[in-house]
Formats: C-alpha cells, structure tokens, sequence
C-alpha cells in the first residue's frame, strides 16, 4: 500500500530528531515524507532535508491547521496520507503499518492511532492519554452503537490517516477552523455512510503537560470550534457531561496514586477548562482583540 507522510512544524526542537529516528526506523516506507514548515527559526529545517524529506516553507502568520494540511494535500500523489504533528513519536517500527491495516476495509475513510503519554508526562496528562485512548481498538459508523454521540468523530492528526479520495471529496480540509479539522472531516466521513477506525496497536507517544492557562486558552478554542461549527453538535450529539465524567475520573486516579498535589491542579484546571469552553461558545460578546488573548491559537483571530 502506497502511503505519503505530512508533518507540519515549527521549531520542532530537541525532541524531533527522535521523531525523524522512529520514522525512519518503521517496518514499510513511505512513497515520501513531506514537512510544511511555518519559517522556523531552529534547525528543523536543516534535519528534515538532511532526513531526506521534501521540505515546503510558509509563513508563520500563514499557518492554519486544516488549510496547511490541505496545502500539503497537493503534493500528495499515494492513495492514503499519514499526517504526524512534529512532537509525535512512533513508538515501535510497525505503527504506521498498523494503522495502514485499518484500510484494508473498503469503508474506512479515516484512522486514527493510540497515544501513549511522552516519558515526562505529568499524572494529569497520563489520565487525559489513558481516557481519550484505550487499549480496545473499534470501528464505528453512524449505526454503530459505540462510541456515541460526539465521540464518534473523535480523532486526532497528531497519528492519523486517510484515504485521500475522501479527503479530496469533501475538498480537503477546511481552512478559517480554529482547531479540529480531524474531527471535521471524521464527522463528513460518517455522515457521508462511511467509517472511522481506531486502531489501539498503532502506537504513538504524544502527550503534552498543560499549564491551569494553557487549558483555559485550550477549552476556549474548543468552545469557538463548537460554536462555529454546530452542525456536527447537531448530527452526532451533544458533548455535555463528558466534562464532568472527566474531572471525576481523574481525581479518582490521582486519588488511587496518592497524588494529592495534583488534585488541587485537576480541580483548577477543570474549572479553568469550563469557563474557558463556555466563554468560548460566546466568543461574539467579546472583542476580537479580547478573543485573541484568550486564545492559544493566536493567529486564527487575526482573519
């Protein structure tokens, strides 16, 4: 099966050079692995193209989640394309073919893989990786009776991919979205009567350790996209109590390892995550200048 890689970076840093080793080290090549760097200002660059990857730059305000991936799209000419954030790290030599199996059903359009957390994960973002991805693999379609509601377009291009005849049907993916053009297009590929697997034994770690602000402006931008995007809220459900559900889940798993400390962190963070979602879905009380400093996804506001 022929397959392209896409990596959008940006000051990629220390941790890319593991990201470029695991690639390199997986059990099928790709036909190419292409990078859409946003004007680094690090050597990220330079290791791509001595990695032998076909590098493309643009400008940093330029950047769009959906619309840099669809850029790269173009130069895409396999039937299915990988796309890897630049702090992903595959974690055995048969992810990517692993989640490439998911194709061999005719009617998966989309897949995603597990995210193990990073080595330096925090206990928080443990519980975030082992919730949000489980050890139990599964296809889905709008028949389908799990996962239900909104989580059926749960999906995530830190490790995904895609057939790239249902991405060019649906026209890509969607410039002007603040965050979540994975879960746009897992949501047109099953209202489309297609399917979208989860494939627990393709592996990747990748985890991040959010600061009370950082998941403030995160859970802002998640509230705009919701708010923008109501039709999805529509179709496939309601997201309201998953929140809840959350919080209570982890501070049951801090409780069990006797992590006390953060359990406060949890209790704020969780807090800091509902203001921010719900200021969110009013974005268009505030300003644009205000909208912007809530943000962690600056550079949407300046459209």
């Amino acid at each position: 099966m022929s397959f392209t890689v896409v990596i959008p970076t940006y000051n990629a840093g220390d941790i890319w050079s593991e990201v470029i080793g695991a690639l390199q080290g997986q059990s099928i090549n790709p036909d190419k692995i292409i990078v859409v760097d946003s004007s680094s200002t690090d050597n990220t660059v330079e290791l791509a193209r001595a990695a032998g990857f076909e590098t493309h730059t643009i400008d940093k305000k330029d950047f769009d989640h959906g619309g840099t991936r669809s850029f790269a799209l173009g130069f895409v000419v396999t039937g299915i394309v990988v796309f890897l954030t630049q702090d992903a790290i595959l974690n055995d030599a048969r992810a990517v073919e692993n989640l490439l199996g998911a194709f061999d059903n005719d009617d998966v359009g989309a897949a995603f893989g597990r995210q193990l957390p990073h080595k330096n994960a925090n206990p928080l973002a443990i519980y975030a990786r082992n919730n949000s991805y489980g050890c139990e693999g599964y296809l889905t379609d709008l028949k389908s009776s799990y996962p239900s509601g909104f989580r059926k377009a749960f999906l995530s291009n830190s490790f995904a991919a895609y057939r790239c005849s249902v991405l060019r049907r649906f026209g890509g993916f969607p410039s002007k979205l603040i965050l979540g053009e994975d879960s746009y297009i897992a949501a047109k590929v099953l209202l489309s009567g297609g399917s979208v697997a989860y494939v627990a034994d393709a592996l990747v770690r990748h985890s991040h350790n959010y600061s009370i602000l950082e998941e403030f402006k995160r859970y802002f931008d998640i509230g705009v996209f919701h708010e923008t995007q109501k039709w999805m809220l529509e179709e496939l459900g309601s997201v309201e109590g998953e929140g809840v559900k959350f919080a209570l889940g982890q501070i049951r798993f801090l409780m069990s390892r006797s992590e006390y400390y953060y359990v406060l962190v949890s209790l704020l963070a969780s807090l800091a995550k509902f203001i921010g979602y719900r200021m969110g879905r009013n974005y268009h009380v505030f300003s644009v200048k205000q909208c912007r400093n809530f943000s962690m996804y600056k550079s949407y506001w300046n459209r």
